[in-house]
């Protein structure tokens, strides 16, 4: 882990734009000293001081609040100044930069103030990670409440800042570390003919194990799933209903929509929400071969989009299904689209129009994934919009307890995988301790990615104070 840095930062931390509030942050080393050269006032920690920010000639800037944090109960673990003012972009920019000048001084006692820099985009909270006030998960956290799209993914954002995810990740790394002890006990000691894994049911602290991983693995799902949401790319041919279907779903006129054919030219997205679920939904052009160039342009836009879609919806209409050309027209698309998605990516069959013809016909595709609607008067929305929540995998009764990220789900991946190989070490018993060892440290590197706490340092610890050693 990189030491924590020795200068002092400061950035504006609100928002870009205008506003009735903004605010300059200061994080570092020494900052009382700096507070009372520039603002000629001691401040009080944790308290606010309403005073002038004075520029060179000693006017003032603005009227605000200071607020100073003394490390390490700050924000960053470091000294924490902040200075509130108006939050005109100009005015906090004429702070910061009356901030930066006053560090490139010297003191009212001869005294060499910190120097500051601007900060680097997050280097606030990697300041907090870096100096332990939390940890990487709940850093990470933050930038997931702030993007946050939907009231769901920010209560699941806030619970993993709070730590919910960081208790269930330690907890398994306890259990964890309690079984590799064992083991490590086992390998180094066999002169004391103990066997340790037998007598303390190391088998069944595996199988436990991996089961409390299943669970936590499930809910990151569901966590990243908030945090992420799903890119569901709407295809089919010309005219089958796909803007209709996207102004539908949207419950907004987002897209043209004329009996013309070939009306839609790009792709055009808006993200709506199924419960709590972020849905990024994109429109396309319709799909078929043009010498129109225009149109020919977004056709390739289209499959471009389909190739990167988490859910695909095929439209199919109704109203023609019983045109040949037109069953061989779908039966083309099916095939370019079966080469072009992956086959992770699942495909729901959407006959629309169903207001004007009710029969779906018979023949290909008929599967599970087949729902027929009416873009025009919402009938069949409801259960499109449950059969979306259930390709992504999103189970509305388990919900999300805390906000994952993708690489929080493939690293338990990866400790699913080694505990899977200890296992199986483990059924070899003595043949195979080393390989078992190295299986269980593997594991236990991959769920310290999480957080970014993993040491050999902590496993040396437990070792040391459970066990006797000397004895």
């Amino acid at each position: 882990m990189p030491a924590p840095h020795a200068d002092p930062v400061i950035a504006i931390a609100s928002a870009p734009g205008r506003g009735a509030v903004g605010m300059v942050r200061i994080s570092g080393h020494h900052l009382a000293r700096f507070a009372q050269a520039w603002l000629g006032q001691t401040l009080q920690a944790r308290h606010a001081t309403y005073l002038p920010f004075p520029d060179a000639s000693g006017q003032a800037i603005d009227h605000g609040l200071a607020l100073y944090f003394p490390a390490p109960h700050s924000f960053t673990g470091e000294d924490v100044l902040e200075l509130q003012a108006h939050g005109g972009p100009v005015v906090l920019q004429r702070v910061l930069a009356r901030a930066m000048e006053v560090a490139a001084t010297v003191g009212p006692h001869g005294e060499i103030l910190p120097r500051l820099r601007l900060a680097r985009p997050g280097e606030f909270s990697e300041r907090a990670f870096l100096n332990g006030k939390m940890d990487l998960a709940q850093a990470e956290a933050i930038a997931d409440l702030i993007d946050a799209s939907t009231e769901a993914a920010a209560r699941s954002a806030a619970a993993s800042l709070s730590g919910a995810f960081s208790v269930e990740v330690n907890r398994l790394r306890d259990a964890l570390v309690h079984l590799r002890m064992l083991v490590e006990a086992t390998l180094d000691f066999p002169e004391e003919e103990l066997d340790f894994l037998q007598q303390s049911d190391a088998e069944g602290q595996l199988q436990r194990l991996r089961a409390q991983l299943a669970r936590l693995q499930g809910e990151a799902r569901q966590g990243a799933l908030l945090r992420d949401g799903l890119k569901v790319v709407i295809a089919g041919q010309p005219n089958a209903g796909k803007s209709s279907l996207l102004n539908a779903l949207a419950g907004a006129e987002l897209a043209i929509v004329t009996p013309i054919a070939g009306t839609t030219r790009d792709t055009i997205g808006q993200t709506i929400q199924i419960e709590g679920v972020p849905l990024h939904v994109v429109d396309t052009a319709g799909l078929r071969d043009s010498d129109e160039p225009v149109e020919s342009l977004g056709i390739a836009r289209a499959w471009g989009a389909i190739g990167s879609a988490d859910v695909l919806l095929f439209v199919h209409d109704l109203e023609r299904h019983a045109s040949l050309a037109y069953q061989q027209a779908d039966q083309d698309i099916a095939q370019r689209l079966a080469a072009a998605l992956p086959a992770r990516v699942p495909v729901l069959h959407v006959w629309n129009k169903s207001d004007a013809q009710s029969a779906v016909p018979d023949g290909p595709p008929r599967d599970a994934n087949i729902l027929q609607i009416s873009a025009k008067t919402g009938a069949g929305l409801d259960a499109l919009r449950k059969q979306l929540l259930a390709a992504a995998g999103w189970q509305a009764d388990a919900g999300a307890r805390f906000s994952a990220r993708q690489r929080h789900v493939q690293a338990l991946g990866r400790v699913d995988l080694h505990l899977a190989q200890a296992q199986a070490q483990l059924a070899q018993a003595a043949q195979a301790l080393d390989l078992l060892a190295e299986e269980l440290r593997l594991a236990h590197k991959a769920l310290g990615e999480i957080t970014g706490a993993f040491s050999a340092d902590d496993l040396l610890g437990v070792i040391f104070s459970s066990f006797c050693i000397g004895k």
